[in-house]
């Protein structure tokens, strides 16, 4: 297999950098920010960096970070765990209403989504959180609750969280519901949440602890959210066993959702069918262990899917964009990754200065979907081109599906 499509970066005293970035702009603040984290000690071989990589908070998004003895929570980041799930049906085009407005009402009443401004910055249950959670949510959290209940014990910190309340909710943001077809006009279900406040409490208390752990050692970092726990303390050890419990919220949250999006459609959609003909779950916010180049190696995937060989991933285009289904190469040098998106091109704030609202209509155009003030900074002209992106990294996976959003439900 040809490899050779990524462009080198060497850093003085740091391992290199691998990206897959041809025809897609890079901004130097992300190459710095690439460049502080290769010369981080524990680095193994080199950092792969794919097409959608932008600034990020201590480490690039659209970066895998391999390590031996060591993890950068801030790498991992607070939404710890958050990825796609997508599902095929056996609807086609011709089977979804004229008006997908009613689609759209009925997946908002379903699912939780967004945030009350209030709860921003104070405790207490938002407008994104279930007020009575419906059963399949008691289900899923009996599965996470033990396993919560014990890292409580250790972090008591935590157990104020809206965690129960939030399984099953889509959060704010970049994240949405989304009503696709793809290629042959069949309807998929697709959607982007992670572990939402659960998973940002658990992160933003590990990325402190990590913090003081190394102004207590005097460390000299190029980048203070670059602060690290090193394996065999006790930190490390409540760390990983946090963040993997956070991972499978996030993955369930996910399922949950899914389970509730199909039935709002049913509500809708009297005619009977059937879903998960295909199906993927992946996360594109994580660290796990996994081996490479010989090596048990921690690898944390910033904004990047796992892609190995066989193995099927999602690549979301912005809102109004084309997504991917794809398969991945199993490309050894990205250590089997792949983007997780198409990556901003300029901030949330810089995107509601430049767009206007006719400017996000006319982006939307033929999707059933919020047209207000409130969804400028996600126009589809403050993310990188998507065909770009993915023809940076044609070395990495293979197309399996192409969809367009019909309907897009966003908190």
């Amino acid at each position: 297999m040809d490899n050779n499509n990524y462009q080198s970066m060497d850093v003085d005293g740091g391992r290199p950098v691998k990206m897959w970035t041809e025809g897609v702009p890079v901004e130097e603040s992300a190459r710095q920010q690439l460049a502080n984290t290769a010369r981080m000690p524990f680095i193994y071989k080199h950092i792969a960096v794919m097409p959608d990589v932008h600034l990020g908070k201590g480490s690039t998004i659209g970066s895998v970070i391999p390590t031996l003895g060591a993890v950068i929570p801030a790498a991992v980041g607070v939404d710890i765990g958050c990825g796609m799930m997508a599902a095929k049906t056996t609807l086609t085009a011709s089977d979804l209403p004229d008006n997908l407005s009613g689609i759209r009402s009925a997946i908002e009443r379903a699912i939780p989504h967004g945030m009350s401004p209030k709860t921003r910055h104070h405790r207490g249950r938002d407008e994104g959180s279930w007020h009575t959670p419906p059963a399949p949510v008691d289900a899923a959290w009996l599965t996470l609750k033990d396993e919560f209940d014990a890292i409580c014990l250790k972090t008591p910190s935590l157990k104020n969280t809206n965690n129960y309340r939030h399984l099953g909710t889509l959060g704010s943001g970049n994240h949405f519901v989304e009503v696709c077809l793809d290629e042959t006009n069949f309807v998929w279900f697709m959607l982007h949440s992670g572990s939402r406040g659960v998973g940002n409490a658990i992160g933003t208390y590990f990325i402190e602890l990590a913090k003081k752990d190394m102004r207590r050692h005097v460390m000299n970092l190029p980048d203070q959210d670059l602060a690290y726990l090193e394996e065999g303390t006790e930190h490390y050890d409540d760390y990983v066993e946090a963040v993997s419990w956070a991972q499978k919220f996030a993955r369930m949250n996910r399922e949950v959702m899914m389970q509730n999006l199909i039935a709002a459609v049913r509500t809708v959609i009297k005619k009977p069918f059937e879903t998960h003909v295909e199906a993927v779950n992946c996360h594109h916010n994580y660290v796990q262990k996994e081996q490479h180049f010989g090596r048990d190696v921690l690898v944390t995937r910033k904004g990047a899917v796992s892609a190995r060989a066989g193995e099927l991933g999602i690549i979301p285009g912005s809102m109004g964009a084309k997504s991917f289904i794809v398969r991945g190469k199993g490309n050894a040098d990205s250590f089997h990754s792949c983007s997780h998106g198409a990556g901003r091109t300029m901030s949330r704030t810089e995107a509601k200065r430049r767009f206007t609202l006719d400017d996000q209509v006319r982006a939307t155009e033929g999707v059933e979907c919020r047209k207000d003030a409130h969804v400028i900074d996600e126009i589809p002209m403050a993310y990188k081109d998507i065909d770009a992106v993915m023809h940076a990294q044609r070395d990495l996976v293979e197309v399996v599906h192409t969809l367009k959003q019909v309907v897009c439900v966003k908190g």
